[in-house]
């Protein structure tokens, strides 16, 4: 499959992996341990017994046997360079010419073909935070971002073969996906329903955690969490994006209060028509209207007028 972006989606669609990882678990290390290392030392006797023999104007029988020691102790130290310590949370990728052989996740000691090469990968859980970066979300106004993400390494073979080196790709691809995050929407919203990245954190973040999970699938790497860790307008524009965020609270509060009062000046207007309290004219009506909404929405308590004439005079 060749790599590019999903014009519906918006995200990467990258190469499918062409090696997996493979479980093999190895020899038990310790007894063989012990057998290539008696192994050693019967070939240093024999080399030591040999030398004795040469000594001793015997080389007819003690080159043979220097010989044979020397070949012992040789394979012996061969054998001991396959012994493998595996510690927790780590794991051995194992090649042999080239070719993958498998992946050792056992923790302990193990033996294999001394021949093979043997590269450690950490399968801990590791964590990358961006640096601070400065972008222009959807409208266009420069803003500063960053993010954080918790990975861990799920298959060693794709981490090891696909990629030249898994930490330095899973931290480019992260700080792509914060990048890209942020451009696709505005940090706040006009529209009602609208997302933005400052109100729908959560969908924001479950976004994120989902393009740099598809961007680091091919290196075998598994996304655990992704957070962003700063959010703001950049220093240029950021007094006048406070005025205008103070501008927008005024208003919507405004609004709130005009809608609460009409609220009550009709549900006044109600009670008095159907409890035949007192019965208003339509000036009346509008005297009382007018009045109502003045000491309501008044942001200072107001001071009542005792009107001790007629209305209409």
């Amino acid at each position: 499959m060749t790599s590019g972006a999903d014009p519906s989606t918006g995200q990467v669609e990258m190469p499918e992996p062409r090696v997996t990882e493979r479980t093999m678990t190895g020899a038990s290390g310790l007894w063989r341990f012990l057998w290539f290392l008696l192994v050693v030392l019967v070939g240093t006797v024999m080399i030591v017994l040999g030398g004795v023999l040469i000594d001793n104007d015997r080389p007819a029988a003690g080159g043979p046997v220097l010989g044979v020691g020397l070949i012992v102790a040789l394979a012996g130290v061969v054998c001991l360079c396959g012994l493998t310590a595996v510690a927790p949370g780590e794991a051995r990728v194992v090649t042999l010419f080239g070719r993958y052989v498998g992946t050792i996740r056992k923790p302990g000691l193990c033996w294999v073909n001394p021949f093979t090469q043997r590269r450690k990968v950490s399968t801990r859980i590791r964590n990358h935070e961006t640096g601070v970066a400065k972008v222009n979300d959807a409208d266009g106004n420069p803003i500063e971002i960053a993010g954080v993400v918790v990975w861990q390494v799920a298959d060693t073979a794709q981490a090891v073969f696909e990629v030249d080196d898994f930490r330095e790709f899973v931290a480019i691809q992260t700080e792509t996906a914060v990048r890209h995050i942020a451009t696709r929407y505005p940090y706040d919203a006009h529209d009602s329903g609208a997302m933005s990245l400052r109100e729908n954190a959560d969908e924001i973040t479950s976004q994120l955690s989902s393009e740099i999970a598809n961007r680091v699938a091919s290196a075998g790497v598994e996304v655990i969490e992704s957070r962003l860790t700063r959010l703001a307008y950049a220093p240029e524009i950021a007094q006048a994006m406070l005025r205008r965020q103070q501008a927008n609270a005024v208003v919507a509060a405004r609004t709130r209060i005009v809608e609460g009062a009409v609220g009550m000046v009709e549900s006044a207007l109600a009670r008095l028509e159907h409890e035949d309290v007192v019965e208003l004219d339509e000036e009346r009506k509008a005297t009382m209207v007018s009045n109502l909404l003045v000491v309501l929405c008044s942001e200072q308590a107001t001071q009542p007028v005792v009107n001790a004439g007629s209305l209409y005079n």
